[in-house]
């Protein structure tokens, strides 16, 4: 399968996102693999009567390449770059629970555009409960090395304080999903009562 625009070399990588009210973003699952943003967001989905949308497949179907095929072939930077353009593309869509890849909030103008369009979502976990997750998987790129617990203390000293930045955080804790989709919902709407009232004494 060919790559589409979002994986051509000469696609531009900007946004032309802007912002919409409240009522029309979507919801946007961020963290580290192993959190639970697919297993979490297909149940959110399910539950808020939303489209769940796999930020790491549809990269996959733009490149025509599984995600480790293109960290091999093409290099981290290339699937950044793609990644990129690809949750824009899907933010302009019609709103939607998106689970997005690890490193995906880590850039800036994703997070602007997650910002404009999104309410995003941290899923915390802490690293007991990342290893014995990502551990029952193999596809991961970033952990194919001699330290997989290692590289994951890293990645959460880099990554957490810049998820920090979520508009909400909720603990993904061991036990039933749902317990965490209730978390989520739970937390979603006190998050909206607070914008709301936010936008109300800004308007005076």
């Amino acid at each position: 399968m060919p790559p589409t625009g979002d994986f051509k070399p000469d696609a531009a990588p900007q946004s032309r996102l802007t912002p919409v009210p409240l009522a029309r973003r979507s919801i946007v699952l961020v963290g580290l693999m192993g959190a639970g943003k697919t297993t979490v967001g297909r149940r959110l989905a399910q539950r808020l009567g939303l489209s769940f949308v796999d930020a790491d497949a549809e990269i996959e179907r733009a490149a025509g390449e599984t995600i480790p095929e293109i960290f091999e072939r093409r290099g981290e930077a290339t699937f950044r770059d793609g990644e990129r353009r690809v949750i824009a593309r899907l933010l302009e869509e019609s709103p939607q629970v998106l689970a997005t890849g690890g490193g995906a909030f880590m850039d800036e103008t994703t997070r602007a555009n997650i910002a404009a369009r999104g309410i995003s979502v941290w899923l915390k976990a802490d690293l007991d409960v990342l290893m014995k997750r990502v551990g029952r998987r193999s596809n991961r790129p970033l952990l194919k090395q001699d330290d997989p617990r290692r590289v994951m203390e890293r990645l959460m000293a880099e990554r957490y304080p810049v998820y920090a930045e979520a508009n909400v955080t909720v603990e993904s804790i061991e036990g039933p999903h749902d317990g965490v989709v209730d978390l989520v919902i739970a937390a979603i709407e006190a998050y909206k009562d607070a914008y709301r009232d936010t936008a109300k004494e800004a308007a005076g």
